[in-house]
């Protein structure tokens, strides 16, 4: 199943750094509001070793 872009990411104001999204001075307070509700929605994943809801042992122990 394709993930859907989110909107805010096309903005010249979005930073696409790997781990640290964040939106350059300026931005207008729409999409702040955007990327925040975005961020948040994610939290419910944001658990240490886990991946798109799969679990994954941390740390790796072999």
């Amino acid at each position: 199943m394709p993930r859907i872009r989110p909107e805010f990411t096309k903005s010249p104001y979005f930073v696409d750094e790997p781990g640290n999204w964040h939106l350059k001075a300026g931005a207008p307070k729409e999409l702040q509001m955007e990327l925040e509700n975005y961020l948040n929605s994610l939290e419910v994943l944001a658990d240490p070793g886990s991946m798109n809801g799969v679990e994954i042992d941390y740390p790796y122990n072999r």
